[in-house]
């Protein structure tokens, strides 16, 4: 397209500027209405909110559910009904500064309180009488529901630009995708899960939710009429939306939309600070032009802190989490079992992990320009009324027949040697250290944890590649890595729910920290009174 010829915007992107403009920004509640805390009692709690965030490795947009998760657990395990919670929730809240102080209200506070009512209300009802791991599904997944509605209803703006956001990608990409084994209807609700988690990196709990009110308007909104009409066919709903988001296809569909997703990521960027005159920037392919280079570049350069945050934010999890129980555990089982204890292995396994991440890290390689020539062309195609590109590549996911099941068996096998030859090497070199089974053990599972993490922070950085390309080693690097890998994933995924000290923050500490919160904040209440009264 010339630099001279306008762009004449297609429908989808007609309707996300007309939807980003009618959402609102949430109203400050006035004077009277609004709930403050003390700022004495909300530095305490803010220290204790980012001590306990740092134990458990999330991406930031996760953490709010995750927090009010965690409050509303504590306080319906002291009060079962959820009778007058909602404000000790919102409280907690405003303590641990997730929202400003005064930026919530009682209207906020009945507004929780109902969707807690409700939700209590449809788990009593479905639960009742079930056969418990049946009973443990419908309560975890009321609690994703519960916890991600009052996250959405406390942060309405947020919501609803993700959301408007997410149907745009929809609407855009979906003719380009066909999946043989399923009818329409099934395909579009597989793309939407793929969307929350590809897009919007959503956990479990927002995924269910969001695939919920996608099929179904939010409880709260039901008359009371609906809603007992509804309970009834709620655990199959539940089911329904998990074979959605468990759906074998969403790994095959990742892959594409992950392809397809920089410029949309740009064009998001130029909405979000160009709204009011985003069609003359648009429309004009110079200015546009222009505008991309511009974001592109500004991407590029915040994502060298992104890596560097995200690099120290894993390196203290694992230390936390996993090293300082392994390296406290070394010296003692080496000494019981060998009789002494190397120190040169204890002072390689602390030392080496972090400075693995770090050259892991520094390999990582910033998106260049072509990069962002290559961003701009693709995001005029979507923005353009012109069809072609909704419907010029279709995805066939269909599962293909093995034509040669005994190559694919000979490979099978080789890649599970693989696993054999890294850890024999491993296990050599060790061994070449006088390290002992104990600190060898220890070893391996730094660098598969520390491997595992760096991965996760590289797909920050492929985020914003069009087209990624491979290096001549990156065979090699999958032979050697990919049994690294495989186990960093399960320590991290599997051994995390075992975390010491999630339990030792949840169960000993931040209940009797929050009742001593509480008191001071009522004490500090009650001499502001006081002084009042005074004046």
């Amino acid at each position: 397209m010339a630099d001279s010829e306008k762009i004449i915007l297609s429908k989808y992107t007609f309707a996300l500027i007309s939807t980003l403009r009618s959402i609102k920004p949430k109203s400050r509640p006035d004077e009277l209405s609004k709930i403050e805390v003390s700022q004495t009692v909300s530095l305490f709690a803010l220290i204790y909110e980012k001590m306990r965030n740092a134990i458990e490795f999330r991406d930031d947009h996760l953490i709010l559910r995750a927090a009010i998760e965690r409050i509303l657990k504590r306080l319906l395990a002291l009060e079962p009904k959820g009778k007058d919670q909602a404000e000790n929730l919102i409280r907690e809240l405003l303590w641990a500064r997730y929202f400003d102080n005064g930026s919530l209200s009682k209207e906020d506070v009945d507004k929780v309180q109902k969707i807690i009512d409700v939700y209590l209300n449809i788990r009593n009802k479905i639960v009742f009488g079930r056969p418990s791991n049946l009973q443990i599904y419908l309560n975890d997944f009321i609690f994703d529901l519960l916890t991600s509605e009052i996250e959405e209803i406390l942060i309405p703006e947020k919501s609803h630009k993700q959301a408007a956001k997410t149907f745009y990608i929809y609407q855009v990409l979906r003719k380009k995708i066909k999946i043989e084994e399923l009818n329409e209807a099934e395909k579009d609700a597989v793309f939407l899960a793929t969307l929350e988690k590809v897009y919007r990196k959503s956990d479990r709990a927002h995924q269910r939710y969001h695939l919920f009110i996608t099929f179904y308007q939010p409880v709260y909104l039901y008359s009371q009429e609906e809603l007992e009409k509804f309970i009834p066919k709620i655990p199959e709903v539940f089911k329904k939306i998990d074979t959605f988001i468990n759906n074998s296809y969403i790994d095959i569909i990742s892959k594409f939309v992950k392809k397809n997703l920089p410029p949309f990521l740009i064009l998001f960027k130029l909405l979000d600070k160009k709204l009011n005159e985003v069609e003359i920037n648009l429309n004009d392919p110079s200015k546009l032009k222009a505008e991309v280079d511009y974001i592109c570049r500004e991407k590029y350069q915040n994502l060298s802190v992104k890596i560097r945050n995200l690099a120290i934010r894993a390196f203290i999890y694992i230390f936390l989490t996993k090293m300082f129980f392994a390296l406290i555990l070394e010296f003692p089982l080496s000494h019981y079992i060998y009789g002494k204890a190397d120190f040169r292995s204890i002072f390689i396994n602390t030392i080496f992990p972090p400075i693995l991440m770090a050259l892991i890290v520094l390999s990582f390689k910033i998106p260049d320009e072509e990069n962002t020539k290559r961003i701009f062309i693709r995001l005029i195609e979507i923005i353009n009324k012109d069809p072609t590109f909704e419907k010029s590549v279709s995805l066939f996911s269909k599962k293909g027949k093995i034509k040669k099941p005994i190559l694919v068996f000979g490979f099978t096998i080789f890649y599970s040697l693989t696993f054999l030859i890294t850890f024999s090497l491993i296990y050599e070199i060790l061994t070449q250290l006088n390290f002992n089974l104990i600190s060898q053990g220890i070893f391996i599972f730094f660098v598969s944890v520390v491997t595992f993490f760096s991965y996760r922070i590289k797909q920050s950085v492929n985020e914003l590649k069009l087209i990624e390309k491979e290096s001549v080693f990156t065979p090699l690097f999958d032979f050697f890595f990919m049994p690294i890998l495989s186990l960093g994933k399960f320590f991290s995924q599997e051994i995390s729910r075992l975390n010491f000290f999630i339990f030792i923050f949840d169960f000993i500490i931040e209940a009797p920290f929050k009742l001593v919160f509480e008191i001071i904040e009522e004490w500090i209440t009650f001499v502001r009174k006081r002084k009042e009264e005074i004046v």
